[in-house]
């Protein structure tokens, strides 16, 4: 029996603002973090996470031996330094990851060394925490740890960590998180290498849109290429580095995740020695192509930190990329920032303000730090550099949105889910995460630029249970707070009749009865995944699916319907 549910959605006008100007200043001294965090090899760490749940992002910062860890409360856009009931912590640490390990609705801490092991912290409430790193099965010894990285690779709701150990003898190490705050080495059960990879760090995302998170890792050895693991589904991963065209061998840093094309497949940028950084373009069948010179995203120089942010709100994805310069090549650059042209390629501008940077500059995090709806970044530079906080004045009048997730059936933080907007059919794509790039963690509000569209016409939120949340004509310039399972597929709406369809069982197509104008046609699975490609007639030949649960696209101009589809 076939069950119809319908949404309808109001198509607004966008046009991208061409007169924004990208402007960045290093505010940190008049902001109240004017410090350093030492001189480490290799940098430190840094997370820009809501850790007092005030609806500002606040700053931890991982530091070099005999320094503390360092905390500092943002008041409205400033910063007062705090120190929180843990344990000391005055060894080299590498990140910093806050987390909801329990789902119990505040943030738990874990932190990695690469000298005295790592460290998981439950925080029993009011932000007084525990070690339970013994207690909850992790190794404690020195395992010269550098990136962690947070996803639910088998769906249970509750996240589990990939641990990237930078060591030719200890291997890199994916704890499954039992949801009793005791964690299991899966790793060789599951099928992640037992060698030791030099590796950086990892990020978890789904390079094939399947609903099931992938792994993707960068390893500091040319001898070591970078590893994609794809999870099969079934608690197990398979190695498709090669298959994917992603097994670079080069002095990989970083895992930077967005997709900033627009495509809803999600591209991978990978920092590097001067020989040149990488940006893989997701290609949508299983692969992914070396787009860096036709990009124009290669640095040359030695790169750390990246990531992808949408600086003047025009609805594309622009790349910030920390490194260090050497003085004996001019040519060589500390950090640069790269403006999406909206064409596949990027331009440096000459108004970032990031040209003189010349700050020996690690990890970098995101986050609209006094949530004016301008993205701010946060650098952990090394080398006694002070750390530095690259407020956004970029003038623009481009309109945005920001969403934060709450996740019920699958984890509380909503890591790995994928929020899709739409502005009179163009869409824009975001991915959730902690702990995607080099020794760092984004804010986990994500934003969205909507250049000068004043509504959307939907949000879609796919949450790793399988739920998909629909929200209608959202007004711009607001911070939405989505709850899994409030806006989902099966709530039923009284314009049901305006659009039905009847399966041919003689060809296997299913037949849209509508007087509508149909743009598009797309078949997602209960999970999510877009299953079939874009069809304008009223037909889709359904001869190759399995037999299960299906959602419906119907594009028209009127608006997108969504039907329930059981195929037999």
């Amino acid at each position: 029996m076939m069950k119809k549910y319908i949404f309808l959605f109001i198509v607004f006008t966008v046009f991208k603002n061409g007169n924004a100007q990208i402007s960045f200043q290093d505010e940190a001294a008049t902001l109240g973090v004017g410090i350093t965090t030492g001189s480490p090899i290799m940098g430190c760490g840094i997370s820009l996470i809501d850790f007092n749940n005030d609806g500002f992002d606040d700053i931890t910062l991982a530091t070099e031996n005999g320094q503390e860890l360092r905390f500092f409360e943002n008041v409205n856009g400033s910063f007062i330094e705090q120190t929180l009931n843990i344990p000391s912590f005055n060894f080299q640490t590498k990140s910093v990851n806050w987390l909801d390990i329990d789902n119990d609705g505040d943030k738990d801490l874990f932190v990695t060394s690469d000298t005295n092991g790592n460290r998981l912290y439950e925080n029993t409430g009011n932000l007084n925490f525990q070690d339970i790193t013994l207690s909850s099965g992790m190794n404690i010894s020195n395992m010269f740890s550098y990136g962690a990285s947070w996803g639910d690779y088998n769906n249970d709701g509750y996240l589990d960590v990939f641990i990237s150990n930078r060591s030719e003898v200890y291997s890199n190490i994916l704890y499954k998180n039992n949801g009793d705050n005791t964690f299991t080495d899966v790793s060789n059960i599951v099928g992640i290498s037992n060698l030791g990879h030099m590796s950086f760090c990892s990020v978890f995302f789904d390079y094939n849109n399947d609903g099931w998170q992938d792994i993707y890792i960068s390893n500091d050895k040319y001898d070591q290429a970078n590893i994609l693991y794809m999870n099969n589904g079934d608690s197990t991963f398979v190695d498709h580095s090669e298959s994917s065209l992603t097994n670079v061998s080069i002095d990989a840093m970083t895992t930077t995740i967005g997709d900033y094309n627009n495509d809803g497949w999600f591209d991978i940028y990978v920092t590097n020695s001067p020989a040149g950084n990488v940006l893989f373009r997701n290609e949508g069948d299983g692969t992914f192509f070396n787009a860096t010179q036709e990009s124009g995203t290669s640095f040359n120089s030695f790169g750390w930190g990246a990531v992808f942010l949408d600086a003047e709100n025009d609805t594309d994805l622009d790349l910030y990329v920390s490194g260090q310069m050497d003085g004996s090549i001019p040519s060589f650059m500390s950090a640069a920032f790269y403006e999406n042209l909206g064409d596949e390629t990027f331009n440096i501008p000459g108004t970032s303000g990031f040209t003189g940077d010349t700050n020996e500059s690690y990890s970098n995090a995101t986050s609209d730090l006094d949530n004016d709806g301008l993205i701010d970044i946060v650098v952990n530079n090394g080398g006694d550099d002070l750390l530095s906080i690259w407020k956004n004045h970029s003038v623009t009048n481009n309109n945005w949105l920001k969403v934060n997730l709450e996740g019920v059936q699958s984890n509380r933080d909503g890591i790995g889910s994928v929020i899709e907007i739409s502005i009179n059919g163009n869409k824009q794509y975001r991915y959730t995460h902690i702990g995607e790039g080099f020794l760092s963690q984004n804010s986990l509000t994500e934003s969205f630029g909507l250049g000068n569209a004043i509504a959307i016409d939907y949000i879609k939120v796919k949450w790793l249970s399988g739920t998909i949340d629909i929200i209608n004509n959202v007004t711009s310039n607001q911070i939405l707070h989505i709850v899994e399972g409030a806006n989902s597929l099966s709530v039923n709406n009284s314009q049901i009749n305006e659009v039905s369809l009847k399966m041919n069982p003689v060809n296997n197509t299913i037949i849209v009865n509508s007087g509508l104008a149909i743009h598009q046609l797309e078949l997602y699975s209960i999970l999510g995944q877009s299953v079939l490609l874009k069809y304008d007639s009223k037909q889709l030949n359904v001869s190759q699916l399995q037999s299960g649960q299906y959602f419906l696209h119907i594009q028209t101009k009127e608006g997108t319907f969504v039907k329930n589809v059981i195929i037999d």
